[in-house]
């Protein structure tokens, strides 16, 4: 059982180096097509961008399912919950602290929230696919550790 648990934190805490990859060299990359509207204003609640929530979300049901399913490989179950806690945790912050997609009163009051939420800020303040920094989603660089008053604009319209 310790294990396990050492599988879903451990994939966990390596998520968010997949999620950097992923958002430097795949979003701000090849795939710029799906994350564009993203840092650009746009109509309704859905975006391109929401593929990448997709992706990730096949992914992490099929280790579950291959888990599961194939007795000599269940550890990839456990790799699938770690993927899935962590797709929970960027919903979260990403999509309900920052982005406020779904309205909920969230106290940001805190110096890692802060710290999190000005990088994001200061990411988006880039509207192409060059000459962004701060990918990451769920860790911030010290440099970051200023207080945030407020969203701006561009990111709260998202």
């Amino acid at each position: 059982m310790l294990l396990n648990v050492a599988l879903v934190l451990g994939t966990f805490l390596f998520m968010e180096g997949v999620a950097w990859f992923t958002h430097k060299y795949v979003m701000h990359g090849f795939l710029w097509t799906w994350h564009r509207d993203h840092h650009n204003h746009h109509k309704g609640f859905f975006e391109r961008n929401d593929f990448f929530a997709v992706v990730f979300s096949l992914t992490a049901i099929s280790l579950i399912i291959i888990g599961v399913e194939v007795p000599a490989l269940d550890f990839l179950a456990w790799i699938g919950a770690g993927v899935t806690l962590y797709g929970f945790f960027y919903f979260v912050f990403h999509d309900i602290i920052v982005h406020r997609r779904v309205k909920m009163k969230v106290d940001t009051s805190g110096r890692y929230m802060q710290r999190i939420m000005r990088a994001h800020y200061i990411h988006h303040k880039v509207h192409t696919k060059e000459g962004a920094e701060a990918f990451g989603f769920l860790y911030a660089p010290k440099k970051y550790d200023r207080t945030v008053k407020s969203a701006p604009a561009s990111v709260k319209e998202e």
